[in-house]
């Protein structure tokens, strides 16, 4: 693992609900940050090493993901969300900003439509309503086409980069050291094949009610050629909630926050200050 993933604080969480692993930085009022699925806490190191000062940053591996506990069950918007949630009552610190990429992100607004009391605002990642049903399709072959061993870890850096087209090398190295193991038989994700199988089909439930109910302020943000949510869903987005902000990153896909941190680490501490 990178020497900067090891400057961040990592330990684990007892919510009373599950157990969480969380990388922490930073002092101030609380950010929870969610990552997609697949993936953990780590790959938001570059947006909180931008962010640490004067925000309290906790990026989280999500249940079913790195090193946080794997239940054999509870892999919908509900289960995720409740996680979260009880992250923030432990932490005694609320209202949080929740910042999600994703996954992350519908965990997020979920939460903060179910508890406004205990999310302050939620910066939403390339993630809407509105996705496509070959879109999510799509999504399921390649999640599941990852579970599988790898002999190096460059062998695991050639995959990502592979998948992950537009991603900087950096970004993949955090991705490959941080979100795999050893194992007799080589190197396997840290995440749980069964539980993502069972979050990418749930990925699939109806976001619209939780969208019109929330309160709390949302920035929604989708990466210029992304594969995941398109202009139509974004469109269609805007059309449901025109009060929301939304914000456009050039030259990035899916994976806005490790293909241009810098610019989504200033998105976020603008809309923070805007929603203080």
């Amino acid at each position: 693992m990178s020497e900067q993933i090891d400057t961040m604080r990592k330990h684990r969480i007892d919510t009373g609900r599950i157990t969480l692993n969380v990388y922490e930085a930073g002092e101030g009022p609380p950010a929870i940050f969610l990552h997609g699925i697949t993936s953990n806490g780590a790959v938001w190191e570059p947006v909180i090493a931008a962010l640490q000062a004067g925000i309290r940053c906790l990026a989280v591996d999500q249940r079913g993901h790195g090193l946080s506990d794997k239940p054999n069950e509870g892999y919908g918007a509900e289960d995720y969300s409740k996680d979260a949630l009880a992250l923030i009552e432990t932490l005694g610190a609320g209202p949080a900003v929740i910042v999600g990429h994703s996954l992350g992100a519908r965990n997020g607004v979920v939460a903060a439509a179910s508890r406004p009391d205990l999310v302050r605002a939620v910066v939403a990642l390339d993630f809407t309503p509105y996705i496509e049903t070959e879109v999510f399709d799509a999504l399921e072959a390649r999640v599941n086409g990852g579970n599988r061993t790898y002999g190096s870890y460059a062998e695991i850096e050639d995959y990502l980069q592979g998948r992950y087209a537009m991603m900087p090398p950096d970004a993949i190295r955090r991705r490959a050291y941080s979100a795999y193991h050893e194992t007799a038989d080589g190197f396997r994700p840290l995440a749980s094949p069964e539980a993502m199988a069972k979050t990418a089909a749930g990925l699939r439930e109806d976001l619209e009610p939780a969208f019109k109910q929330v309160t709390r302020p949302v920035l929604v943000v989708r990466g210029g050629v992304s594969k995941l949510v398109s202009e139509a869903a974004l469109e269609k987005t805007r059309a449901l909630r025109p009060d929301m902000p939304v914000l456009v990153v050039d030259g990035t896909d899916h994976y806005v926050n490790e293909e241009k941190p810098d610019e989504i680490s200033k998105a976020i501490r603008e809309f923070v200050a805007q929603t203080s």
